[in-house]
């Protein structure tokens, strides 16, 4: 049997090379995997890629002498309205033949009959008044003759006041007033006869009948509404700025939606009223269309109360420069592109503005490229690209900056 021993002092307390070695690839391990997590990722970073230019729609401008289509609408009205009232009291006979509402009768053709039986009575009284006083004045003058007789027969001479009552002067004055105004009786009567035909004051379309016939007319009672058809005025509405291109007496084009297709008629500028229109502040302007019942011409006829479109002619002013308004942003700028293809913007001078186009008359030169359409936010010094055939049609649409 083996006995064992202890081990020795020196063997007891030496820390063996592998273990140290192990001990420090755990720690290194671990600080390792602490500093891996707590870094954060690093993510390499690169130039964001260049935005793709817009594509936007442009018109080449050029100057040239040019005038606006300037169009608005306007409302049919009568140039000449009249109320034909009696001028006479008396009870209403009857209408003219063809009087009725509608119809046109001609100047001073009669268009309705009062009754006369009264008025020729009338006549007659004052007929025979005038008879009697120049019967009267007769008499007279006899009467005068014979004082003058014995005047001169008697051989003294009279103060001028004793000589005109002695040669009855003031009754002869009188007598001859007598038979003046027994002659103002006589054709006021007559007058009065003759009115009791009532005629058409000019050439008139019936508009219609106030009272019938059989009905008791005092003076001034209105008896027939007639208007006017040699001319008919159209009142249209435009806005004040577009006055500089009328002048008065200018052709104007007349069309309507319930006309034969391309029909037309024309008129003439009259005036451009001193009153604005009281809905939308606009200038109020004064057309006249001669023949309007087209009963001479060719052409529709225009009806009272009836909503028209005018076209007025305008005269050419050279130098100007035509844009679609959609072109125009707010401040009356433009947006145009250089020969780099980058945006720069104009301020401009307008001579005209539309609903569909403008006219420039400065702070645009012949030659650019202005951009209609495809902008959203534009820039100066913006890069773009122009819209081509075969590109994707633009909507028009882009906010106004």
């Amino acid at each position: 049997m083996t006995d064992h021993q202890p081990p020795s002092p020196s063997q007891h307390g030496r820390i063996r090379p592998s273990a140290v070695v192990a001990l420090f690839v755990l720690i290194g391990g671990a600080a390792l995997a602490w500093w891996i997590v707590t870094q954060p990722p690093r993510i390499e970073r690169q130039p964001p890629p260049e935005p793709t230019p817009p594509l936007v729609d442009v018109v080449s401008v050029s100057s040239a002498a040019r005038s606006p289509d300037l169009q608005g609408f306007g409302r049919v009205e009568a140039e000449q309205e009249a109320m034909l009232a009696s001028r006479v009291a008396g009870q209403l006979e009857r209408f003219a033949k063809g009087v009725v509402p509608g119809q046109v009768v001609e100047q001073d053709t009669p268009v309705a009959y009062i009754d006369q039986a009264d008025l020729k009575l009338a006549l007659e009284d004052a007929e025979a008044q005038l008879a009697d006083a120049q019967a009267q004045l007769a008499l007279e003058q006899a009467e005068q003759q014979r004082a003058r007789s014995e005047y001169e027969s008697f051989g003294r001479q009279l103060s001028a006041e004793r000589r005109a009552l002695v040669l009855r002067e003031p009754q002869l004055r009188q007598a001859q007033a007598l038979v003046a105004q027994a002659r103002v009786a006589r054709d006021q009567a007559a007058l009065n006869l003759d009115r009791a035909t009532l005629r058409s004051p000019w050439q008139a379309m019936v508009q219609e009948r106030l009272v019938g016939a059989g009905s008791l007319l005092s003076q001034g009672t209105e008896v027939l509404h007639l208007v006017g058809v040699e001319q008919f005025w159209v009142r249209a509405s435009l806005p004040g700025e577009w006055l500089d291109w009328l002048q008065e007496g200018s052709r104007v084009s007349l069309s309507s939606s319930g006309w034969p297709a391309d029909a037309q008629r024309q008129g003439t500028l009259v005036s451009i009223l001193p009153a604005l229109e009281e809905n939308g502040l606009q200038a109020q302007l004064l057309i006249a269309v001669d023949d309007p019942l087209a009963l001479n011409t060719e052409g529709p006829a225009l009806r009272l109360g009836d909503v028209l479109r005018v076209s007025f002619a305008t005269s050419p002013r050279p130098d100007l420069i035509a844009l679609p308004s959609a072109a125009l942003r707010p401040g009356e700028q433009v947006w145009w592109v250089d020969d780099d293809d980058r945006l720069q913007r104009s301020h401009v001078t307008l001579a005209y503005r539309g609903q569909e186009q403008a006219l420039v008359s400065s702070g645009l030169a012949d030659g650019r490229r202005v951009v209609t359409a495809g902008l959203a936010q534009p820039r100066e010094g913006q890069r773009v690209r122009i819209r081509q055939r075969s590109d994707t049609p633009s909507n028009g649409t882009g906010s106004d900056s």
